[in-house]
């Protein structure tokens, strides 16, 4: 699991909110008695650290409050991702489906059964975050059948025709290099997204996808 990006900045802009506050208050009471304020800051200054190899930001409290109320905004990185993935998981059940009628392992059709139930009700709580956040958005420069991990037209034709041990083997080659492919999709996303939404199920797909890359290394 990845940590969540945005605890550190929020703690850190909170407590220097505080200690800016205090300091504040504290030349106040040794103004030297005379009450006069008229050189004094309008509000007090909240020093907002920076991404990695960034400088801190001096911002007043009216901007730090924006910035983080501002600061689960999705940006391109997690719709593009989102809109990948729903098509990325939607050729997993296409390659899944075939496992009833084809597959000779039990456990190969326990495995399809299982990354079926998962990944059909993530495609729907995607498609529910679109929709509530304004829709698809137009993308340029992506290759759906580019996607890391995505099996050809040729492989899929290869892997309906097959059936029995031959049908097993190229599933579990063909859905580990799928699954590498969404890991590194979500890794992606984790790194340049910036929604909290977004960021749990990427972090959902990492732990839960590496896990069956690893049972299924154990099987092919």
């Amino acid at each position: 699991m990845l940590p969540h990006r945005r605890t550190y900045v929020l703690a850190a802009l909170v407590a220097s909110s505080v200690l800016a506050l205090g300091g504040c208050d504290s030349q106040g009471k040794s103004g030297g008695g005379s009450g006069d304020r008229s050189g004094a800051s309008p509000g007090p200054s909240v020093i907002a650290p920076g991404k990695p190899g960034e400088s801190a930001d001096t911002l007043s409290a009216k901007e730090a409050a924006k910035r983080r109320a501002d600061d689960d905004t999705p940006n391109s990185a997690d719709f593009t991702y989102v809109q990948m993935m729903i098509e990325h998981h939607g050729q997993a059940l296409t390659m899944t489906g075939l496992a009833p009628k084809r597959a000779d392992s039990t456990k190969v059709k326990r495995l399809a059964a299982r990354i079926g139930a998962a990944q059909r009700p993530e495609i729907g709580a995607m498609k529910g975050w679109l929709k509530s956040h304004g829709g698809p958005r137009e993308r340029h420069g992506h290759d759906h059948a580019a996607m890391p991990g995505m099996a050809s037209a040729a492989q899929l034709k290869q892997l309906r025709a097959a059936k029995g041990e031959a049908f097993d083997e190229l599933f579990l080659k063909l859905m580990i290099t799928h699954h590498t492919g969404a890991v590194t999709m979500a890794t992606d996303a984790l790194s340049e997204g910036n929604n909290l939404q977004v960021e749990e199920m990427a972090n959902d797909v990492v732990a839960q996808q590496t896990s069956e890359i690893g049972r299924m290394r154990t099987m092919d």
